[in-house]
């Protein structure tokens, strides 16, 4: 069995072998959330790569496809682009495209959002009583992708949109 053979093998190290382990994977983790949180601080989004979770926006998207995100304050949100956002009561996020922009005569910037894929807008998603996102409720936007090749040599391409 593997548990029991990873637990004889912790007995036979000595201490100091312990310690350099634990050390090990203690530095591996902290490394990981180190260049996590670097690439929050680089982006301006807070989760700055985001996973396809459904077909809503096929074909451009399919379940499954990584998205690269960032969320810089004095980007404007524009038509067409493709958002990350969150609905208050729900702790998924939804990767949809800006469908409609309203903007107030004071510079406040409501959007409308829709799925490539859906029939609809997202109005019958959002919160009840609320018919607008704003920049809130995003959690970044769209800049590259990394998406499985669907062709029959089922082979790995990576596709990027670097618009950093």
């Amino acid at each position: 069995m593997l548990s029991l053979d990873f637990l004889d093998d912790v007995r036979r190290m000595n201490k100091r072998q312990l310690y350099y382990q634990v050390l090990n994977f203690g530095m591996i983790v902290s490394s990981a959330l180190m260049i996590w949180k670097g690439l929050m601080v680089i982006t301006g989004s807070e989760s700055p790569i985001v996973v396809v979770l459904s077909g809503s926006m096929e074909p451009a998207f399919h379940r499954g496809d990584l998205l690269f995100l960032t969320n810089r304050v004095e980007d404007p949100i524009r038509v067409g682009e493709i958002v990350v956002f969150r609905i208050e009561g729900r702790e998924i996020p939804i990767v949809h495209r800006v469908l409609k922009i309203h903007e107030k005569q004071n510079g406040h910037i409501k959007f409308l959002t829709k799925g490539d894929n859906n029939a609809v807008d997202d109005r019958g998603l959002y919160k009840q009583g609320q018919h607008w996102l704003e920049k809130k409720d995003v959690v970044g936007r769209a800049r590259g992708f990394y998406q499985e090749n669907r062709s029959v040599e089922d082979r790995n391409y990576l596709f990027l949109i670097l618009g950093l």
